[in-house]
């Protein structure tokens, strides 16, 4: 006797084989169509127990039948396959409650255990909250595994307040994750408020979140209370000090915060959305973390893999990088189908903000309309002359900054001898050495922000948004 009945419609002949093979060896009973008519018509004579479907057919749009299947039958599981591996499909599949999302390809055992759920063990309605002028936007990218398993992560969180804490390299986008947490979930219409933990200095890290009662009586509203009703955003929480660490527990059990030097609590209702770049395990191992504030923080762990274990994604982030370039005025152009090749095959230290870097400045620096291998290439090189030129002065080859900065000039030209240094050389040489030199800055002063901004010749606000936007982490030496 059959365990129930599934439903199945793909356009796809050999994805319909495959899955009534499958779902036949797990028991169930199965009745397949290539097209949203026939699967319309079962559903509303009340055939089957669990419907399994792609998104887009020839005659329809399973995104469009579902409301309608809701409507007559609410308690029918429908379970979304497709091959369109974004975010925004995730998203819709979340938003128009399907019972569940897989992406193209998926695995059986995924698929099989899915309808299983869906037939003896099913769920509850979901939220019926649109997304709302986005449209096609895609405020993720990546078709990998991996990332797929993340979109459906934050697509099934995004209603929620359960605390998320994004783990992972520097530069893998976990910041923008943290974002899109917020900007798609019920609390987007509220503050949105980020705090670079590496930016500050550790001993104004707490007044930074919880406020301050000044010697004036005026008080600072701090992080936590200007993300009232929103998310609070704190970016590498391992440099939390133990003192913020207890005070931050207190604000995840309490409900309330008390500013530094204050007595009166505040009620405060945040979300608090973390993320990290170290391994916090060691860390709780060590005593330098609060185990207890850890997984109040990571009640939802999300890990954000390196670009080097996701290189499938590339093309599309190229791409992606390239629109964004021209949006921002740089002339519309192709990437050439070898210079795909050589960025695959590239290792990016760091990660998808390096790529993006990379794929920016070829789009400013060389204005021809297709970007070539040679390109990508010369890029490359010029970033590896400037890395071999910090090694050395690290070493005690060259003369500190300056003798790094002679030799990745002289490789540069060396490089463009013949034709010459492509225009917007000044802005290239500009965007490699901010780092070292705001970096370099903030090591002679031991992390003084207005010292260091007087000797770099900027305003402070300007030197504190550039330690965020480049994200240098400030260390300060004991005296």
């Amino acid at each position: 006797m059959a365990r129930g009945s599934v439903l199945v419609a793909d356009d796809d002949s050999a994805i319909r084989i495959v899955l009534n093979q499958a779902l036949t060896r797990a028991g169930f009973e199965v009745r397949m169509t290539s097209n949203v008519s026939s699967l319309w018509q079962w559903i509303s004579e009340g055939e089957g127990d669990c419907v399994v479907s792609d998104v887009i057919m020839p005659d329809g749009d399973a995104f469009e039948l579902l409301p309608r299947i809701k409507s007559i039958r609410p308690e029918l599981p429908v379970i979304l396959i497709s091959a369109q591996n974004t975010f925004m499909t995730a998203l819709k599949a979340q938003e128009a409650q399907a019972y569940e999302y897989l992406p193209k390809p998926f695995d059986l055992a995924l698929l099989t255990s899915a309808v299983e759920r869906a037939i003896f063990e099913p769920k509850d309605n979901r939220s019926t909250q649109t997304v709302e002028a986005y449209g096609e936007e895609m405020p993720l990218v990546g078709r990998s595994s991996q990332m797929q398993e993340i979109y459906r992560s934050i697509a099934r969180l995004r209603q929620s307040d359960y605390s998320v804490m994004f783990s992972g390299e520097t530069g893998t986008g976990k910041n923008l994750m943290a974002r899109v947490l917020h900007d798609f979930g019920r609390r987007k219409h509220n503050p949105f408020v980020p705090v670079n933990l590496a930016a500050v200095p550790v001993e104004a890290i707490e007044s930074e979140i919880f406020g301050k009662v000044h010697n004036d009586g005026n008080v600072s509203a701090g992080a936590l209370r200007s993300a009232d009703g929103g998310t609070l955003y704190l970016d590498e929480i391992s440099l939390l000090p133990e003192t913020a660490q207890v005070r931050l527990l207190r604000v995840l059990m309490q409900g309330q915060a008390i500013p530094i030097d204050g007595t009166d609590p505040v009620r405060i209702d945040v979300r608090i959305v973390s993320s990290t770049s170290r391994d916090m395990d060691q860390m709780i191992r060590q005593g330098t973390f609060r185990e207890d504030l850890f997984y109040r923080l990571s009640m939802v762990p999300i890990h954000v893999p390196s670009l080097r274990n996701r290189t499938e994604d590339i093309p599309d982030l190229a791409r992606h990088f390239v629109r964004i370039s021209e949006a921002e005025g740089a002339q519309a152009r192709h990437i050439d189908p070898a210079a795909i090749k050589l960025l695959k095959e590239q290792v990016w230290h760091g990660n998808v903000r390096e790529l993006e870097n990379l794929i920016r400045r070829v789009c400013i620096l060389y204005p021809q309309e297709t970007i070539t291998a040679g390109y990508v290439k010369s890029e490359i090189k010029n970033s590896g002359y400037f890395r071999q030129g910090m090694e050395k002065a690290s070493n005690g080859g060259f003369a500190g900054l300056r003798g790094a900065t002679e030799y990745f000039v002289n490789r540069y030209f060396d490089e463009h001898s013949e034709a010459g240094p492509p225009d917007g050389v000044y802005q290239r040489f500009l965007e490699e050495f901010e780092y070292p030199l705001i970096t370099s800055a903030l090591a002679s002063t031991n992390g003084n922000q207005i010292k260091a901004a007087k000797i770099l010749g900027l305003n402070r606000n300007t030197l504190r948004k550039k330690i965020q936007e480049l994200g240098i982490r400030i260390v300060k030496t004991a005296k």
